[in-house]
Parts: C-alpha cells; sequence; structure tokens
C-alpha cells in the first residue's frame, strides 16, 4: 500500500499558510515545509516563515535546519522530505508538504532520479560556472540558458542563480536539458497515493497582496534583519543571500539602492516570481486547483479539502 501524501501549493502571498495549518488540524496531518529559503536558520522576515503561535501545535519539518553558508539542494531537500514522509505516516499521521518550490516538490512526488550526477566532474563544472557568475553575473548566464533550454529559463527567475547554475550545469554534465528531464522523471509513477492541491485566485489580487506583504516585511525589521546576518559574517555572493528580499537590501545596504528601490525591487521580483509559480503549476500534472475566491474564508478552504482527503484518511 502506498504511503497517503497531500501536497498544498499555490503562488505566494495566495494564503497557504493558513489553509495548511487548519487542513492538518482537521485531517490529523504534519506539515513539511518545500520551500527552499525558510531551511535557513536567522532568516525569517524576508521568507515569510511561520510564528510558533501560528503553527498551532502542528509539528513542522524542515524549518530552521542549516544556517546560511551551508549549500542546500533538491537532491538535499528529496533526501529529508522522504523521511520525514516517512516518519510521519509512522505516527499514524499524513504527511502534508506545503508550499515552496515546484521542482523540489516534483523530485519528491515523482522519486525524479539524480544518479547521472559524476560528481566530480560536476563539481568542475560548477566551480567554472560560478567564476562566470561572478564575473559576468546572472544576465548573462540566463542568456547562456535560454539559448540551450528556454523551457527551463522561462520558469526560473533571472536572478535564481542556484536554478540558473542548475540548469547550465545539468545541460553539460549530461548533454540533456534539464526541462526534458524533468518532464521524463515526472512521467514516472509516484510511490506515493497523493492529492495535489494548489490554490489560485486573481492575479491583481495576488499582487496586491504580495506588495502589501513587503510592506508588512519591512515594518518587520527586515533592513535590521539583513544587517544582523551582515554583521555575523553571512556574505551577500552566499546562496541564501541570493533570495528575493535579501539580495536587494543588501544592494541599499552597501549604498547601491535607496531604501524606496529596495522595497520597488522586492515587490518586482516577488511579483515575477508569483507569476512563474503559476506558470509552474499550470505545466505540472494530476493537480487540482481550488479558486479561493469561491470559499468565504481559509477555514472554508481548509474543510472542503479535508472533505476531498477523506479516502486517504480511511487507509
Amino acid at each position: 500500500m502506498k504511503t497517503p501524501l497531500v501536497i498544498l501549493n499555490g503562488p505566494t502571498a495566495v494564503g497557504k499558510t493558513a489553509v495548511s495549518v487548519e487542513l492538518a488540524l482537521r485531517i490529523g496531518g504534519e506539515i513539511i515545509s518545500a520551500d527552499s529559503m525558510q531551511v535557513y536558520r536567522g532568516m525569517d522576515i524576508g521568507t515569510a516563515k511561520i510564528r510558533p503561535g501560528e503553527m498551532r501545535g502542528v509539528p513542522h519539518h524542515l524549518i530552521d535546519i542549516i544556517d546560511p553558508d551551508e549549500p542546500f539542494s533538491v537532491l538535499n531537500f528529496k533526501e529529508l522530505a522522504k523521511k520525514c514522509i516517512d516518519e510521519t505516516a509512522s505516527r499514524g499521521h499524513i504527511p502534508i508538504i506545503a508550499g515552496g518550490t515546484g521542482f523540489y516538490i516534483q523530485a519528491v512526488l515523482y522519486d525524479v532520479d539524480f544518479t547521472e550526477y559524476d560528481d566530480e566532474k560536476q563539481a568542475e563544472i560548477r566551480k567554472r560556472l560560478e567564476a562566470e557568475l561572478e564575473k559576468n553575473g546572472a544576465l548573462y548566464l540566463f542568456e547562456r540558458l535560454k539559448a540551450v533550454d528556454p523551457v527551463y529559463a522561462g520558469i526560473i527567475h533571472p536572478n535564481n542563480t542556484k536554478r540558473l547554475l542548475h540548469g547550465l550545469e545539468f545541460y553539460e554534465l549530461t548533454g540533456k536539458r534539464l526541462s526534458e528531464h524533468n518532464t521524463e522523471q515526472a512521467e514516472r509513477e509516484s510511490p506515493y497515493d497523493f492529492r495535489y492541491f494548489v490554490l489560485t485566485d486573481d492575479r491583481d489580487a495576488i499582487y496586491d497582496r504580495i506588495n502589501r506583504r513587503v510592506d508588512i516585511m519591512i515594518a518587520d525589521g527586515l533592513e535590521a534583519e539583513v544587517r544582523g546576518l551582515l554583521d555575523r559574517g553571512y556574505t551577500e555572493d552566499l546562496q541564501s543571500m541570493q533570495g528575493i528580499g535579501y539580495k536587494e537590501m543588501c544592494d541599499h545596504i552597501y549604498g547601491r539602492t535607496s531604501l524606496e528601490e529596495a522595497v520597488d525591487a522586492i515587490k518586482r521580483e516577488t511579483r515575477h516570481y508569483a507569476k512563474k509559480q503559476l506558470t509552474w503549476f499550470k505545466r505540472e500534472r494530476d493537480v487540482e486547483f481550488i479558486d479561493i475566491r469561491d470559499f468565504n474564508s481559509r477555514t472554508d478552504i481548509a474543510a472542503e479539502l479535508s472533505l476531498c482527503l477523506r479516502c486517504l484518511q480511511q487507509k
């Protein structure tokens, strides 16, 4: 019998956190974060990390597990998430993967195979690409990625250097486009008995909530959080510091932009990221879209989803 699994995702600021907690309470679930930034300790405001009081006693996993100067990849996530799923199921609870990166979820859901990698050759390619990134900038490498894998380039943000390097690295290492590899892997049968829900809303409403969320982040002390990370020796070239909010705030702190320009850039890049997320979800198979405009509250959404999941709860 396959292990039951629930995925709850959607564009940033659509309200996944509140729905996931309410759903977990209703179905006896534990939440596994698939957010590639929330794994870092001390990066709370800029990642919109859930606060302890908001968890309402629901166990949350893969949050605050590494320091900002430690590397983290989709392979790391896959291994940790699979372990969390097994442990959650062994306790008689339903694992809920909430939010995060579509590629990370796909890697777990379809047990994506990463064995094509030659570790020594990969390290050599990565070192060279990182040197090119430092010398020529992200836009230069993004244009190269568009030339060899336009489909993958179309679903990532040009400043997402981690995924940018991964796409070029995979192509140079295997001679195959990462987008094609992902499609092939997604055709595999999942080892889980899963339901994959994606929350959606009017795009203007999402953009409006993004703008308001960024204003709240600034009021809550995003600049102080980034200054604190820099004071502790975490440099702006780290993978973690390339995340939206941190990169732009570093530009302000180091005098390259004003605070107003940094805030505008964070809003713009977050809106762009939400658009990319929507593009990704539309390409996924076995996804069930839930329009939040059809409900009066996040509680009502969770109630509807729990009804949809009765079959999983009975297994």
